[in-house]
């Protein structure tokens, strides 16, 4: 008996019941069964070698994709804790997750791991990825597997299996002699692996509890091919050049001071004039397009966090409450209560809608001291929110806006290279399925009706709604998360929100968040590293830097400083007692983009000599000419 399968081109295609990914791959072309990785069957990630019994929409993944990557990498984590296993008998193992860039695995060994240990290990999967050794999955009772690691002595898969309901199914997985706990899927033998590099060893906290033990964590990375792996390890070369806590201090543009508290982050008046630069053009842009700025406090009531459901699901990653008037308040973890709040002080009507509230709202999450990273992972940030609030007719024409207006911002700040995925539904989601699929498909025509690129995340949506999240490239082909446009069908329904319909009747209306620039302190991490310090010069904080030859001229340069200052043109004069070859060395490492340079030629001529940071010397400007270019240069954002 045959089933239809459905291609992402709409395509439908006959099979015989039973037949694998792998297989209808094979029926398309041999260089696709060779390269897929795994495949989405009716939202689901599968293995290749998964029978599929009905009819069903199929979408096939290679490594270059964002699920073909991160089944990729963790079958390597699976990979390196056999040959871990194999070397060090002894050790016990715990989980082994995908992560961005590559994979981890944690273990728990009494003596730490050694550079000497890692060559070793390193070796040793090379030679059991060269094994070809299939990756079987088998499904067992929970009781069943608890048997299995409590026979291989695995206390921390038994720890895990013993919070699992009784009666659920549980997957293991096997290659050669190593089994694990895992949901999979995984490739279908270790011979796809064909490079392998373990990166570092570090502590980890079991579960990220500093009251647990230590274990120790292996990172590594793993490419289909040689070239692509020499390839990274020379971007991850570049990418140490471009870390932005190197160049933050470098610049003086912020600071984390253990006086203050980890994770806390003290802008300096560089780093807080890009900022207030950052602010001032998201609050123009907002407007025009008809958001309304509003401003929330920084605590709320207990009573707030629990029906927004934040105390039952997310009580981990807040703060210990405080106690007012005998009242328990929290400090926010999140914007969204607060919004909805503005919006139910009074009656809506659906002629109000949409209503779309934008905030750059200031929030305090609590992460693990060993998870925090430069502003990449921080404890308090301010998230640059935006709350859509519109009837289902209003959804579809609102969600574009959206995109078209995340895309047009993102580009504003120089970023040029976009990948673009589409979360649906996972397997546990709050809300009904046809809201869903409504949501879903407005995503999905904005990108469409746009001519976007973009790629499903199947099943990566949040239990609260579908997403489209857009992540930026740099010139090493990292990806960086910026912009989400997030559905939320739980907050509406837990704060019962209403509108009033032409029915006269009250509905319920979509919700949609969206934070364009994300984490206003992961997005300036991400602006540094991208740029590599050299912002664009509607950005930078000092834009000129006016360097007279000798104090005789200093007058001179006094009154260009003036000049451009009246013109808006951030600038400063380089005072000091040194020759004009320090000055400009020192412009240069500072990253200042223009150098104007005054003596008595200049002086006398009412011009400026010219060097443009990298670049050198543009020459001599009457000092109107030079202002008028700087000011087209920052008006367009070049």
């Amino acid at each position: 008996m045959n089933i239809n399968i459905k291609f992402p081109d709409n395509s439908v295609h006959q099979f015989p019941r039973n037949t694998t990914p792998l297989q209808i791959a094979e029926n398309i072309s041999s260089g696709l069964a060779r390269d897929v990785i795994t495949a989405s069957v009716n939202g689901k990630l599968v293995d290749v070698n998964y029978p599929i019994q009905e009819d069903a929409r199929i979408e096939l993944f290679k490594f270059d994709s964002l699920p073909g990557k991160e089944i990729y990498w963790h079958s390597t984590a699976h990979l390196m804790a056999q040959a871990v296993k194999d070397l060090f008998p002894e050790v016990q193992v715990t989980i082994g997750p995908a992560i961005e860039n590559g994979f981890y695995y944690d273990f728990d060994k009494d003596v730490p791991f050694t550079d000497e240990d890692l060559e070793k290990i390193e070796t040793r999967m090379k030679e059991l990825a060269r094994e070809n050794l299939e990756y079987k999955r088998r499904e067992v009772s929970r009781e069943e597997a608890i048997e299995i690691f409590r026979k291989m002595k695995e206390n921390y898969k038994i720890e895990i299996l013993e919070e699992i309901p009784p009666g659920e199914k549980i997957s293991i997985y096997s290659q050669g002699n190593f089994t694990d706990l895992c949901r999979g899927p995984h490739i279908i033998h270790t011979g796809k692996i064909k490079a392998i590099k373990l990166l570092k060893i570090s502590g980890a906290y079991w579960r990220g509890d500093a009251r647990n033990k230590m274990l120790q964590r292996i990172y590594g990375i793993s490419f289909p091919t040689s070239k692509e792996l020499n390839q990274y390890l020379v971007d991850l070369e570049e990418a140490k050049k471009r870390d932005h806590r190197k160049i933050g201090k470098d610049l003086d543009l912020y600071s984390i001071s253990d006086d203050i508290g980890a994770g806390l982050v003290l802008w300096h008046p560089n780093g807080a004039m890009i900022r207030n630069v950052v602010e001032r053009y998201w609050i123009d842009k907002h407007l025009e397009a008809d958001y309304k700025i509003v401003y929330t406090p920084h605590i709320g009531k207990s009573e707030l966090w629990d029906t927004s459901g934040h105390l039952g699901f997310y009580r981990e990653s807040m703060y210990s409450p405080m106690l007012v008037d005998e009242q328990e308040y929290y400090v926010k973890p999140m914007n969204c209560p607060f919004h909805i709040a503005i919006y139910q002080s009074q009656k809506r009507s659906y002629k109000e809608l949409p209503l779309k509230y934008a905030e750059m709202g200031t929030v305090y999450r609590y992460e693990h001291s060993g998870a925090l990273h430069g502003l990449m992972r921080v404890r308090g940030f301010t998230v640059d929110d935006a709350h859509i609030i519109c009837t289902p007719e209003q959804l579809y024409d609102e969600v574009e806006k959206t995109l078209v207006f995340s895309l047009d911002m993102l580009r504003d700040f120089g970023f040029r290279d976009f990948k673009i995925y589409l979360a649906t539904m996972p397997e546990k989601a709050v809300g009904e399925r046809q809201n869903w699929d409504q949501a879903t498909e407005s995503l999905r025509e904005a990108l469409h009706k746009n001519k976007i690129a973009y790629e499903m995340d199947e099943g990566g949506g949040a239990f609260y709604g579908p997403k489209i999240d857009i992540k930026v490239k740099d010139s090493l082909n990292r990806l960086w998360q910026c912009s989400t446009i997030q559905f939320d069908f739980n907050l509406p329904q837990r704060f019962n929100m209403e509108y009033i319909a032409p029915d006269n009747q009250p509905h319920r209306p979509f919700m949609v968040h969206r934070a364009l620039l994300g984490s206003v302190e992961r997005f300036f991490g991400t602006l540094i590293e991208y740029h590599s310090g050299n912002f664009p010069l509607w950005l930078c904080p000092i834009q000129v830097q006016i360097l007279p030859i000798s104090e005789n001229y200093e007058d001179y340069a006094r009154s260009v400083y003036a000049e451009i200052r009246q013109h808006g043109i951030r600038a400063e004069i380089d005072l000091k007692s040194e020759k004009i070859g320090y000055k400009i060395r020192e412009a240069e490492v500072r990253k200042i983009p223009y150098m104007f340079i005054v003596g008595q030629k200049e002086k006398e001529e009412g011009t400026v000599s010219v060097r443009r940071h990298t670049a050198g010397d543009l020459g001599s400007f009457l000092l109107q000419d030079i202002v008028k270019r700087l000011k087209e240069e920052i008006l367009t954002k070049k």
